[in-house]
């Protein structure tokens, strides 16, 4: 059943975060639902990244309440769900993603996802078109570079060792340009926030990155062999050197009617780097408003598949 949070302060009764636990085949997930005062679109669902929970989307969710509900999970291997073994692909993920909603009641809706979680959008667009009115991905890929695999293996490594100062360097500096950090909006506070965050990880949220890395390094390709039909935006910061820009181009090179952008002065954590303008962007493109023009993204262009060279 699902269980109303403590309203934070100011928030009216229409605003209580409901908490509700779902089963999906015998995994423990969870979700929650805050409503808006004046919702004008239809619900939009938070699918986030690595370490992320439904909890921590923080500004982003609020930004968002002024237009629409919004609905954030903790998939399973996420949060207060259980560990998902890594035989489980994103295919599960994204049954498990419509499953929930069905049992919010939520049908037709729009999906953001973030790094790790645009994967299980991009594959619940696939398989459950029907229910997804537009798709928002923010730091993407359709497969892990060279560069990137290393590094996450070399973190798994160092987790499993109990070298929690040197796993927590190595993330930092996957998620974090090292080399961009005074150019980014909250970078240093961030990259600080996110060092405490993976010093203080308890053992189960340990077994769940351990797992859903590991995922991650099994499948490191994403299916594109089902082309997202649905109007498809892709962005990321401007010094993203995790999910960078050519590669989010690539997967926006995917869909059939895509925007893609970069977010000026943010990294692969823009999210919650620059949350008002990523908000702002995403809310214009679910309203069809004009994405060009824009101070803090000044590049965005608009992807056709009939102007692309084959992909055969």
């Amino acid at each position: 059943m699902p269980n109303p949070t403590t309203p934070a302060s100011g928030m009216t009764d229409r605003a209580l975060p409901v908490i509700a636990a779902h089963s999906w085949h015998g995994f423990h997930c969870e979700s929650r639902l805050v409503r808006s005062d004046s919702p004008r679109l239809a619900p939009v669902v938070l699918v986030g990244g690595a370490f992320q929970t439904k909890e921590s989307w923080g500004r982003v969710e609020s930004e968002f309440l002024a237009h629409a509900d919004v609905f954030t999970v903790d998939l399973p291997g996420w949060g207060q769900a259980d560990v998902l073994p890594e035989d489980h692909g994103v295919e599960f993920l994204a049954d498990a993603l419509c499953h929930m909603l069905d049992e919010a009641g939520l049908e037709a809706v729009n999906v953001v996802g973030g790094s790790y979680g645009t994967a299980i959008t991009y594959t619940f667009a696939q398989r459950h078109p029907d229910r997804v009115h537009r798709m928002a991905l923010v730091g993407t890929m359709t497969s892990i570079p060279d560069h990137a695999e290393a590094a996450i293996r070399r973190a798994m490594e160092l987790m499993l060792a109990e070298r929690t100062e040197d796993f927590a360097e190595t993330v930092l500096d996957l998620l974090f340009n090292p080399h961009a950090i005074d150019s980014v909006v909250l970078g240093t506070r961030l990259r600080q926030g996110m060092r405490r965050r993976l010093h203080r990880l308890k053992p189960e949220e340990g077994a769940q990155a351990l797992a859903n890395t590991t995922r991650l390094l099994v499948h490191k390709k994403l299916d594109t062999s089902i082309t997202p039909t649905m109007p498809v935006l892709v962005a990321t910061g401007e010094h993203d050197h995790f999910t960078t820009p050519d590669l989010c181009r690539e997967v926006a090179a995917t869909c059939a009617d895509s925007w893609f952008t970069t977010i000026a002065d943010a990294d692969h954590m823009v999210p919650f780097e620059r949350s008002a303008e990523i908000v702002d962007l995403i809310t214009r493109f679910f309203t069809d408003q004009p994405l060009t023009g824009l101070s803090y993204c000044p590049d965005a262009e608009h992807i056709s598949q009939e102007l692309l060279p084959s992909r055969r």
